[in-house]
């Protein structure tokens, strides 16, 4: 009789949860349960949708006896970083990153991008390479249905693709009275697979109230792949916009990525920044002459041994601090 009413039981919480699936942002992130309503799995996995995000310790001025702000480059070809490139297509329960964030600004609406250069003054503003939060990406009065809105977000996702036009009565591509090839310009909806590496820029500081060298992330860029007109890989990567890492925190925090040891130890996006589980290495530190690594280095070899070289740095102020 116990386990019919437990049974029961089983089936009145999965049969709300499907009924719910499309309701709620908390029930849209329920993991293991597809939209058909079936349980892929042995329990309803809802610790990681439901649970909050630690918070940060409270911080002033006062207590910082030294910081230093660096940006990183988490390159997803490195094994490490495989989970947040992967899976390149969406599953019952796993995201990539990409399509966190994806879903997050074109769906939710919960996350907010700032653009590079901003499109309607292209011409006129100097290039935004270090993430300085200057053009935000804001849906009117919160509605992400304004059309305005849904223009600049999918500039954001997409990239202009120009193919030739083809002809359906003579099986051939179309050409023009004069015999030339003729083409159309067509969007392509930018895919995991084509997003990289991502920028990261941080904030390293020394609080003495804890007596800790600590780190927080401020923003986050994706890199992706670019393609010329004809659908050619082009070399080197494109940033494409920055997001405000402690505002992401609260969307990062509701999908799982995945747990290479155990299954059952699920954790969150959010969870694998706040443990520095992923593989990167410097790209920039504040200087001077506000420029890059890769702009006085120009040898591989040789820039990463610079990015090794400021990483020591970084640790040994932290062991010799106290007598400075």
């Amino acid at each position: 009789m116990k386990l019919i009413v437990g049974f029961k039981k089983g089936l009145t919480l999965l049969a709300l949860i499907a009924s719910n699936l499309t309701n709620s942002q908390i029930n849209n992130t329920i993991q293991g349960v597809a939209k058909s309503g079936v349980l892929d799995g042995v329990y309803v996995q809802t610790n990681i949708p439901t649970k909050r995000i630690i918070s940060y310790t409270n911080l002033e001025e006062k207590e910082v006896m030294w910081s230093k702000r660096v940006w990183r480059k988490i390159d997803l070809r490195e094994k490490i970083n495989h989970p947040l490139y992967y899976p390149e297509q969406p599953t019952n329960s796993l995201k990539s990153l990409w399509d966190v964030i994806r879903y997050g600004v074109e769906q939710e609406g919960s996350l907010t991008p700032y653009e590079i250069i901003p499109s309607e003054d292209i011409n006129n503003v100097s290039f935004d390479d270090d993430g300085q939060f200057l053009y935000p990406v804001k849906a009117p009065n919160g509605n992400i249905n304004d059309s305005v809105y849904k223009e600049k977000i999918q500039d954001l996702f997409y990239t202009i693709e120009t193919i030739p036009v083809w002809d359906d009565v003579l099986d051939q591509e179309a050409v023009d009275e004069n015999g030339d090839p003729i083409y159309k310009d067509v969007k392509k909806r930018i895919e995991s697979k084509d997003v990289m590496q991502y920028l990261i820029k941080e904030d390293w500081f020394f609080d003495k109230q804890r007596s800790v060298m600590d780190v927080r992330i401020i923003g986050i860029c994706p890199l992706v792949r670019v393609y010329d007109d004809n659908g050619v890989l082009k070399p080197g990567l494109q940033k494409k916009f920055w997001l405000y890492f402690p505002e992401c925190r609260y969307t990062f925090q509701n999908y799982f990525v995945y747990n290479r040891k155990n299954d059952a130890q699920r954790m969150s996006f959010d969870d694998l920044f706040w443990k520095r589980m992923f593989g990167s290495f410097i790209h920039k530190e504040s200087n001077v002459y506000n420029r890059a690594i890769e702009s006085y280095e120009k040898d591989g070899v040789r820039a990463l041994l610079e990015a090794h070289h400021i990483k020591a740095q970084m640790g040994k102020i932290e062991h010799d601090l106290w007598h400075l």
